[in-house]
């Protein structure tokens, strides 16, 4: 994180790394003014606001508020698959396409439903969407966390369970992932996605603002990023210790969308994770030491401490904090250069 002035030279300012947050996802860095936070980006208001402020009663001429978010879904949608190329969900190119984009046919295999019921919901028709089905249709889609929520919005669905877990990092969060500076510490769920992080753990690990938000994930970044797994030195050791872990977290949500369609997407991408998931091996989580290796400062050792926010839930932060004299150092070093 990093500490600044205003222009006045007066108002002290702390930052601290969000990777999905606020109440529509704002991402970016948060700012706290005398102990308030605020976000560095601004929200606009959703259809679901301008919806919720049309006429009770209608009128001549206005249309429904289900008849309108109907209408948005559909547009929503069509704009979504005309952005993708076949070639980037694996499809072939054959022949000449008549529109851009993936087909409504393609969609519907991908997402694993039908496709009569696909083109119905792309015409706006009057039909539910269950969350399971919508979780399919943005993860083929490939919708960023706005995105998504969006979706989930012009459905009539309450939010995807991914940012139910955001709104879990208040303002008291922050400021304590602020204050264990210079010490790496980030935020996440079961599922290893990276929901909030200090500006020395974004340091040490390369930097997250550069990836796309479903990529933010330590899973995806451990097993198809070879800068990542670059820099965890015992990776025959950990990576079945991952594995294992995710396994066991993944038991309470054998039937959840998001869940399946990650587990697809690793083993689709990773023959290691293939491999390592096919064992149906489990482990409890455990704090130990852990080796990395950052190309700025070197090796790091790294006492690993995973501390929950309840006893039912599933979020935690995670510290790592230096075991010995010349990781604090190392450390502190990564903290200046974020600050840079």
């Amino acid at each position: 994180m990093s500490c600044h002035h205003d222009a006045a030279g007066l108002t002290l300012v702390a930052r601290a790394y969000l990777s999905r947050y606020h109440d529509y996802l704002v991402t970016g860095s948060a700012e706290w003014h005398s102990g308030v936070m605020t976000t560095s980006v601004q929200v606009e208001r959703t259809l679901a606001d301008q919806l919720t402020s049309l006429p009770a009663t209608p009128v001549a001429g206005t249309r429904l508020p289900d008849d309108a978010r109907r209408t948005e879904l559909a547009a929503f949608l069509r704009s979504r698959r005309e952005r993708i190329a076949p070639a980037q969900v694996g499809l072939p190119i054959s022949g000449r396409r008549r529109t851009p984009g993936l087909r409504r046919e393609e969609v519907a295999q991908l997402a694993g439903v039908g496709v009569t019921w696909y083109t119905w919901l792309e015409q706006g028709r009057d039909i539910h969407a269950s969350e399971p089905v919508l979780a399919a249709i943005a993860a083929t889609l490939r919708l960023d966390p706005y995105e998504r929520v969006h979706l989930y919005t012009l459905a009539g669905q309450p939010e995807p369970p991914i940012e139910r877990d955001c709104k879990a990092i208040n303002p008291t969060m922050l400021v304590m992932l602020h204050q264990l500076e210079p010490i790496p510490a980030s935020v996440t769920n079961a599922r290893f996605d990276i929901l909030a992080r200090n500006r020395t753990y974004d340091r040490m690990v390369g930097g997250l603002d550069v990836l796309p938000f479903e990529d933010r994930n330590s899973l995806v970044q451990a097993f198809t990023n070879p800068a990542w797994r670059a820099r965890i030195v015992d990776w025959d050791e950990n990576a079945p210790r991952l594995v294992a872990q995710f396994r066991a977290n993944m038991a309470q949500h054998v039937t959840e969308q998001t869940w399946k369609c990650l587990v697809r997407r690793l083993r689709e991408q990773s023959p290691e994770f293939e491999t390592l998931w096919n064992h149906h091996d489990v482990r409890a989580p455990e704090n130990f030491t852990k080796r990395y290796r950052n190309p700025e400062v070197g090796l790091l050792r790294l006492e690993y401490t995973q501390l929950w926010l309840g006893p039912r839930s599933e979020i935690k932060l995670t510290t790592y904090t230096p075991a010995d004299d010349e990781t604090w150092q190392k450390v502190r070093t990564l903290q200046e250069l974020a600050e840079l």
